[in-house]
């Protein structure tokens, strides 16, 4: 596999970008795939894992940082807006449309945790993506408004809703931009406020195990108005007859939010439950990523390179 570092631009904002092309010399174009990250994330992280392990499988593959985070352009920092996240994703596209590599008529799409939600949208409204696959997709306009689980107290949002406001008003007398952290500042507070699943969240992104120092720490507070009315899974019916193939753990805490949004989602659709894996664990865990991948090689081999798809038998997910 070689890997390049590539830039281009999204609404006026240059991204940061790294393409993957298999060894194997291409007698002519290939499929692609854009890869997005989870919120806060950066593309060296778990998109970069899924990027390269895809473009073992043949494919050109393309992970990127959002706008205003990683070492994408942006001002301010940390800012994250959904709607300039689904721009980024067809703006991904675009570039790899011009690509020599690249057949533009096979270009697919994969959005980890809230890039699952961003490229529902970005795809149901972009036909330039032939086929669509989630793995662990979060809506987190309802993650913002419920918690990951649903049973956040409603007060909680209207309470960010309350800062947010006040941190507008404070930017626009000139006070500076207001942020707030991502994360707590120790895996104890983590678990004690977000459950088993905050704790993962901690693990991956604040220690060792997945730790980088671009990913995002802090959020600006005015992403928080932006995210609390967004819903992703909305127009998912738009995709058809384009191919959605959504991948989920089935011990995760959002499974919810997979199976209702694959409910809406008209055929051609597919929904693989990967055995015992948390929403976290299809991050980086081997056990758990390896039979993801394979999945996702099966579903674009068949849709985009018009290979036959080979897959194992569907678990059940409890």
């Amino acid at each position: 596999m070689n890997s390049t570092d590539v830039t281009f631009d999204s609404a006026g904002v240059p991204l940061a970008g790294r393409l993957h092309l298999p060894d194997e010399e291409a007698v002519a174009p290939r499929p692609a795939i854009v890869v997005g990250h989870p919120a806060g994330g950066v593309k060296e992280q778990t998109a970069g894992l899924y990027a390269a392990s895809l473009a073992e499988r043949g494919f050109v593959t393309l992970a990127f940082d959002a706008a205003y985070q990683g070492e994408s352009g942006g001002q301010p920092r940390g800012l994250e807006d959904p709607a300039h996240r689904v721009e980024d994703l067809k703006a991904a596209v675009s570039f790899l449309s011009t690509r020599s590599e690249v057949d533009p008529e096979r270009i697919g799409a994969l959005g980890i945790c809230a890039s699952g939600g961003y490229v529902v949208p970005a795809a149901a409204t972009d036909h330039r993506i032939r086929a669509v696959a989630t793995v662990s997709a979060a809506d987190i306009g309802r993650q913002f408004r419920e918690g990951a689980d649903g049973t956040q107290d409603s007060a909680v949002i209207q309470s960010m809703l309350d800062a947010a406001a006040r941190a507008r008003t404070e930017e626009a007398s000139g006070g500076g931009v207001g942020s707030f952290p991502i994360f707590p500042a120790t895996a104890e507070e983590a678990r004690a406020l977000g459950g088993q699943h905050g704790f993962e969240g901690f693990d991956y992104y604040r220690t060792d195990r997945a730790g980088h120092p671009r990913s995002a720490k802090e959020f600006t507070w005015s992403s928080v108005d932006r995210i609390a009315a967004f819903e992703p899974f909305r127009f998912i019916a738009m995709i058809a007859p384009r191919p959605l193939l959504m991948i989920a753990g089935s011990q995760a805490v959002t499974r919810h939010m997979t199976t209702e949004a694959f409910d809406s989602a008209r055929e051609p659709k597919e929904l693989y439950w990967v055995h015992g894996a948390s929403h976290v664990d299809l991050y980086d865990r081997p056990e758990y990523v390896g039979p993801a991948v394979d999945e996702l090689t099966g579903f674009f081999g068949a849709h985009l390179a018009g290979q036959p798809a080979t897959r194992a038998p569907e678990p059940s997910p409890h």
